[in-house]
């Protein structure tokens, strides 16, 4: 069965058609007059009402026709601008008797959405299980499998997010309308809303965004604003303020926002501490156990964007978090921000935490930031991580090096200092090549592999994004292809280029490209060994 088209309507003023006079009609009306549908209940004038439904009836907030349904009903009940035709029906009655099935076959005919209580061969559309929460409205659906089970699933997301996020939600959204007036106030044709939200990021989403490029730094405190919603943990979004709010839209380049609580005590006398600590590719599975106590020994943590939320939300709440405001050419200045922020921290007496995404010294700016800290007077403990320039392609069944096929590897970056495009290697088949960093670049990459340094169209290549997070994606593919895959799917950071034959010792496809979504290789690890005492019985000595 192929999966529905899930949408929101604005129902404002619809007229919504409900046969019956049951709780659920009860149900459908409140649920009507909440998105600001007018309900029409039919039901004939001895007909049992629930308590609730007869009620909104006295109170005029629902239309009661006293008979039993007609044709006409579904023509002339319904809105003047739409010439009397009503915008949705539910039989609340359920779908044994002939009368629901002849109420489908005329709404289907008419294609007027029809729902049938426990009939889902009758329906044309089904309603979620929703959760609401100011602007934020969430709904789950089990394409009629079982009403319970999608209410509980439903229960079970809601309960995971944050406090406050839908008033969050609220403010950034004022935040992101005031952005656009002021920057693009001479485009009032343009929709600021007519985003389309399955495309995902778009393949420019990390594009370079050069000096002299007036057009795009106008955009840049959007861009910003966007990257704030992509990597900022919903709890820490959850707690941004108005202030917060005024702060950014005034100088977003100098706004300390989201800070957490401040444990430092004036006249605190203890040395500063600061650790460089590699978070791995994403997963927090993967931190080592010295990173994990590094971030729990925190006062400031100093996190690059790129290191998800999963891993933020380990922070103790006492400590202070800081994210590097970076984004192609302004990532110098925000590495500068940050230093300062962390050499203040230090002076102040705090154990300062630099969590970088990956290994800190591998493409991460470990060995600058540890020469600026020493030559302060404070000398860095450095912690590893595992690169995902390794660990990526092992997610997605790649291994960087194979027998007979290929007996090296190469790590490069995508983009050098200043945004400058460096100079990719000779091609080799026996070599397998991860470019970091190289995906905001993409076209001129392959371009140079190709046309400069010889490398065949053919040459097997993967795209691996957010490697080890439940949200991983692989797109399979070849040089030849690899930029217009980019192009229609859409970004979605972190991301790196493998390149090499080993890209298609384990996986095979006949398309010009293939899309592979999630990872749940981590779920189940330990997960037997759990299982006996989640039932509580009795571990053998």
């Amino acid at each position: 069965m192929a999966p529905s088209l899930l949408t929101a309507i604005d129902s404002t003023n619809h007229v919504h058609l409900i046969i019956g006079s049951n709780p659920l009609a009860g149900a459908r009306c409140t649920r009507s007059i909440e998105v600001g549908a007018k309900p029409i209940v039919i039901a004939p004038e001895d007909a049992t009402f629930h308590y609730t439904l007869s009620k909104r009836i006295e109170e005029g907030a629902v239309q009661w026709v006293k008979r039993g349904f007609t044709e006409d009903d579904l023509t002339t009940l319904g809105r003047a601008e739409v010439d009397g035709v009503v915008d949705a029906v539910f039989v609340t009655t359920g779908g044994k008797g002939s009368q629901s099935t002849e109420i489908s076959s005329l709404c289907r005919r008419l294609r007027i959405p029809i729902n049938v209580a426990d009939a889902p061969n009758l329906c044309s559309f089904s309603l979620l299980s929703t959760h609401s929460d100011g602007p934020i409205q969430i709904g789950v659906t089990t394409s009629g499998k079982g009403c319970k089970l999608s209410a509980r699933i439903r229960r079970e997301i809601a309960s995971s997010l944050p406090q406050n996020l839908g008033a969050a939600v609220d403010r950034l959204g004022t935040m992101r309308r005031r952005i656009w007036e002021e920057d693009h106030a001479h485009e009032h044709s343009q929709d600021l809303e007519a985003e389309d939200e399955d495309s995902g990021q778009s393949a420019t989403f990390n594009k370079l965004i050069l000096a002299e490029s007036a057009e795009s730094a106008r955009g840049r405190r959007m861009r910003w604003l966007s990257q704030i919603c992509e990597y900022w943990p919903l709890r820490r979004l959850a707690a941004i303020t108005d202030a917060d709010v005024e702060t950014l839209l005034r100088d977003y380049s100098r706004s300390n926002i989201f800070k957490g609580g401040d444990n430092g005590k004036d006249g605190d006398k203890r040395p500063g501490r600061i650790i460089l600590a590699g978070s791995g590719p994403g997963n927090p599975d993967l931190l080592t156990r010295a990173a994990h106590k590094a971030i729990l020994s925190a006062d400031l943590i100093l996190a690059d964007k790129l290191v998800p939320a999963p891993i933020l939300d380990l922070v103790p709440r006492r400590a202070t978090v800081h994210i590097a405001r970076k984004f192609p050419g302004n990532a110098d200045k925000a590495q500068e921000e940050l230093l300062e922020m962390g050499l203040a921290g230090l002076k102040a007496g705090k154990v300062v935490v630099r969590i970088k995404q990956g290994d800190p010294y591998i493409y991460g700016r470990g060995g600058e930031e540890y020469d600026f800290f020493r030559a302060h007077g404070f000398v860095p403990t450095v912690l590893p991580g595992i690169t995902s320039a390794l660990s990526a392609p092992l997610f997605a069944d790649i291994p960087a090096t194979h027998r007979g096929v290929a007996d090296e590897v190469l790590i490069c970056t995508g983009t050098g200092r200043k945004g400058a495009a460096p100079d990719p290697p000779e091609y080799k088949a026996s070599r397998t090549v991860v470019f970091l960093m190289a995906l905001h670049r993409l076209s001129s990459l392959v371009e140079s592999l190709v046309d400069t340094k010889k490398y065949p169209l053919s040459t097997p290549c993967a795209v691996l994004e957010r490697a080890s997070c439940p949200d991983q994606r692989v797109i399979r593919t070849t040089l030849e292809h690899v930029c217009a895959a980019v192009e229609e799917e859409g970004s979605r950071p972190p991301g790196l280029l493998v390149l090499g034959n080993g890209c298609n010792v384990l996986r095979n496809f006949e398309q010009k490209w293939v899309v592979e979504d999630g990872f749940k290789g981590l779920d189940d690890i330990g997960t037997e060994s759990e299982l006996p005492l989640a039932l509580g019985a009795a571990i053998p000595a």
